[in-house]
């Protein structure tokens, strides 16, 4: 999944011309915090309602305010990981997205890149899901799959973090069978260790899409 995939149709772009109350009020119709400011198909930056309300004069043109993010962005080829890190590292509620001449093809809202990441990882679907902890040199994907596969299951996502202050690896997987108890067994077999698992029963997915839902709703009310 690339960036240009992901380009909002919907959310506009400004001008330095545009005043801060233009800027507040798209942010308020498409609950975001931030838009960029684009002139032709230059983009000069980002410019959030703080840099708004710190200036204290809404009526100005866009021009004379200070932006807090001069121009962060992504390329068009660039994978949705690269937008998430992002998004994350400067806490962006959108992602400008340039070519490779560095001219603005549009913007990424969080709301989409939210909902994409969603599917990634499977989280509509209904199943199981297994932490194991273990350390970087006994991590082996393939070993792993295998002894999933083997307990009539199948891997929908995987990921891999390391916890501050921790040497081991912690292993998050998606199953796509409610009941693990197989998979788990076959892991003790192994010698896995299991860190946790998150056992879904019917109302456990309920509660789960419950939740989901009640997300997406806000995030585009």
């Amino acid at each position: 999944m690339l960036a240009r995939e992901l380009i909002s149709e919907v959310v506009p772009s400004l001008k330095t011309s545009d005043t801060g109350l233009d800027a507040l009020n798209w942010m308020e119709v498409f609950r975001v915090s931030h838009l960029p400011i684009v002139n032709n198909r230059s983009f000069l930056g980002l410019i959030s309602d703080v840099d708004i309300y710190d200036l204290n004069k809404a009526e100005e043109a866009l021009g004379n305010h200070s932006l807090s993010y001069t121009r962060p962005y992504v390329f068009a080829h660039q994978h949705i990981f690269d937008v998430i890190e992002v998004a994350s590292r400067l806490k962006l509620t959108v992602v400008p997205v340039l070519d490779k001449e560095e001219e603005y093809l549009g913007l990424i809202t969080q709301s989409d890149l939210l909902h994409t990441f969603a599917d990634l990882i499977a989280a509509h679907a209904s199943g199981g899901i297994i932490e194991l902890e273990l350390l970087p040199n006994d991590y082996s994907l393939s070993e792993i799959s295998r002894i999933v596969e083997d307990a009539d299951a199948k891997i929908l996502s995987l990921y891999v973090s390391q916890p501050k202050d921790s040497e081991k690896l912690c292993i998050a997987i998606k199953l796509n069978r409610v009941d693990v108890r197989p998979v788990l067994n076959a892991f003790d077999r192994y010698d896995y260790s299991v860190k946790t698992t998150y056992v879904g029963d019917d109302s456990y997915d309920d509660t789960v899409k419950k939740n989901y839902d009640a997300l997406m709703r806000y995030l585009n009310m």
